[in-house]
């Protein structure tokens, strides 16, 4: 394909990557949800909208601040495949971080797929966008066979057109989904035998595994319109396994009661990065992810939503410095993998700073 045709391509593929709204018996139960107030999904607390002088200041630090937002040499990656399923211990747990918050969990036998994202930019085009900082560690075509796909939310770091696509032609496993997002799903040709959509505190077993949908706080919306989907965190629980996964969240007193109603977890990934003053209730500030964890009652904390795109105006390790002093000065047991890097969470986690080598 010449480059004007790759070109021609990519706009096309725009109107798709978009998704779709709800309709049908998937509008109706969205709309019967608590979540669902007036035209939208509300969070439990009233979150502030960016001020007109905070987005003004995050354009100009965008433009012209000093922050080095891009490592100066090439982040390393890691190429570490998942345990075999007969190797590995009946108890054993894992994380293979991918990258931002894609990340794959082995639990008690069973692989979950969590917020794949394996495109160069997140956004609906091709050819604008933030683009990755570094490659993906694996190509998704040598993923192993999955049990399970979450999906936090809908926003384009999160969802990607043309992994979803490869995944479906790759993988035979479900998609679990917060409400609404099955919509986008289903346009791009997911059949609806392979789609799960919960609300927050509902629950499905799947795979030896129960899986529910909890609270976040944070908004959705790929489009022009905001909110006509749900977003949410994850509880992953095996028989004595139990994950947490922030998916996108502001902190909010929700993260004590998950910990007191699923809690404690052995391990918990949640996100650090992308923060600003100009938004501090959609996303957590290092410091708030160490108070989340240690509300959930986590054991094990794998930070996740840094590294890989640019979405704010922080240095590209910032998030991780921060939280590696708060987590230190709070006593938090902390694993900061390399992009690929599988950590067993009952061992010595991997946290010896090769973020401040690149830096």
């Amino acid at each position: 394909m010449t480059a004007v045709g790759a070109a021609v391509w990519a706009v096309r593929d725009i109107p798709l990557a978009l998704g779709a709204g709800a309709s049908g018996d998937r509008a109706a139960r969205l709309r019967a949800s608590p979540q669902f107030e007036g035209d939208g999904f509300r969070n439990q607390a009233t979150t502030r909208a960016v001020m007109a002088e905070s987005g003004r200041n995050v354009l100009f630090q965008f433009l012209f601040g000093g922050h080095r937002r891009k490592p100066a040499d090439p982040v390393p990656l890691v190429a570490a495949g998942p345990a075999d399923r007969a190797d590995a211990s009946p108890g054993e747990l894992g994380v293979i971080w991918y990258g931002h918050a894609s990340a794959l969990l082995e639990i008690e036998g069973r692989r979950v797929l969590v917020d794949p994202m394996w495109s160069e930019r997140c956004s609906p085009s091709r050819l604008v966008g933030p683009r990755r900082l570094h490659p993906a560690p694996v190509g998704l075509d040598t993923l192993p066979t999955v049990d399970a796909i979450l999906i936090s939310h809908d926003h384009y770091d999160h969802l990607d057109l043309v992994t979803v696509r490869g995944l479906l032609r790759l993988q035979t496993a479900p998609f679990l989904v917060p409400l609404g997002v099955g919509a986008h799903l289903a346009r791009w040709g997911v059949p609806d035998s392979r789609i799960i959509e919960l609300d927050w505190s509902e629950s499905v077993e799947l795979a030896g595994l129960r899986f529910t949908a909890t609270a976040a706080q944070h908004f959705s919306g790929r489009a022009f319109t905001r909110n006509r989907t749900l977003w949410g965190s994850w509880v992953v629980a095996g028989p004595t396994r139990r994950v947490f996964y922030s998916g996108d969240s502001g902190y909010f007193s929700g993260y004590a009661e998950i910990g007191r109603q699923h809690g404690p977890f052995d391990v918990t990934l949640i996100q650090v990065g992308a923060y600003a003053p100009a938004w501090p209730e959609i996303h957590m500030f290092p410091e708030e992810a160490v108070t989340a964890h240690l509300d959930l009652r986590g054991d094990l904390l794998i930070p996740v939503h840094w590294a890989t795109f640019n979405l704010a105006v922080h240095s590209w390790a910032e998030p991780v410095d921060r939280l590696w002093r708060e987590a230190k000065a709070r006593g938090v047991r902390l694993a900061v993998p390399r992009p690929g890097e599988r950590v067993v969470v009952d061992l010595p986690p991997p946290v010896d700073g090769w973020w401040q080598e690149i830096v």
